[in-house]
């Protein structure tokens, strides 16, 4: 944990219990509870006295971002991701007055770089906690980023290639990317209802400071969801193009296929009628029937090719 004094230097190596002994000492505190054990999860409740329907969501649940407001406090649910699979990860905030109490059980980078920075001094210290819960937020919401780009850079590659005959390949790799947009949406979005309730909510963003930070941040928010707007309608039509051209592909097979069944036909009409064994068949006993009926044969089925040929049905794309 951190703590800001009236000499205005940060203090780092504090327990809770000497913190509040001498909270007085103190302009504000930031304590962050990362990996708890259950005994750190007990001072929460023991020490800080948070509400229990706060903690039962920390504790219990993978909540959607919200914002819950209490008599001397408020208490926020914020989601981050894991980069390799995207599933979303909780951050539990509670933050009043004069402190912020970060509670996790992932580590998170966003929280690491905001830490290092007040400690360093790096941070206008005077603005506290308001300053902590903002760039908390910035760095989520900067951390969507590079994902949403990587998913726009795929689909942009996969529109530019030519299609093969790996299409099945990349379709599938389509439909990753959609699944990807889907689970960013399911982030993103409710993190963006959680922003306007910030800005909108006199109990947090009172001041014109800290409300201009949160208005920067709802601008990257709304550029996220251009951006997988962007992309899943971008996907959809590369799937649509690929579905079109397959179906095209299998018509123009289908038509093949119609017209050789065609073109043998009229041949194994005539076999069929010079393979009934009937003894009254005076063309069985002609020496030249069998090529006779053969040039016949070859006669139509050429006739008929050079027919659909005219007409270009061999030609079908």
């Amino acid at each position: 944990m951190l703590a800001y004094t009236k000499e205005k230097t940060i203090v780092t190596d504090l327990t809770v219990h000497e913190l509040l002994q001498e909270i007085d000492r103190y302009l504000w505190y930031w304590v962050d509870f990362e990996k708890p054990t259950n005994e750190e999860k007990q001072i929460l409740s023991d020490k800080f006295q948070f509400h229990s329907l706060a903690l039962k969501d920390c504790f219990h649940y993978l909540q959607r971002p919200k914002l819950d407001h209490y008599d001397d406090y408020h208490f926020l649910v914020l989601n981050s991701f894991q980069s390799n699979t995207l599933k979303p990860l909780e951050i539990d905030i509670f933050t009043g007055q004069n402190f912020v109490v970060s509670f996790h059980y992932h580590q998170h980078v966003a929280i690491d770089q905001v830490w290092e920075r007040v400690v360093k001094g790096n941070a206008p210290l005077e603005q506290g906690i308001h300053f902590i819960l903002y760039k908390i937020l910035d760095k989520l919401v900067d951390s969507f980023f590079p994902i949403a780009q990587q998913c726009e850079d795929k689909l942009t590659h996969l529109e530019t290639r030519p299609l093969n005959s790996q299409m099945s390949n990349q379709l599938d790799q389509v439909f990753q990317v959609r699944k990807d947009l889907l689970k960013l949406r399911h982030i993103i979005w409710p993190m963006r209802d959680l922003i306007y309730r910030i800005i909108s909510s006199h109990h947090i963003a009172h001041d014109d400071e800290l409300k201009r930070y949160m208005l920067d941040i709802q601008d990257h928010i709304h550029k996220l969801s251009s951006m997988i707007d962007s992309s899943r309608e971008m996907a959809s039509d590369i799937r649509d193009n690929y579905i079109s051209l397959n179906s095209n592909r299998m018509n123009a097979v289908m038509m093949r296929l119609t017209l050789i069944a065609t073109i043998f036909m009229p041949l194994t009409f005539v076999a069929g009628v010079y393979g009934m064994n009937f003894e009254n068949m005076p063309e069985l006993k002609n020496p030249f029937g069998y090529f006779i009926v053969l040039g016949i044969m070859v006669i139509v089925a050429v006739l008929m090719y050079i027919e659909f040929r005219k007409k270009g049905w061999f030609n079908q794309e």
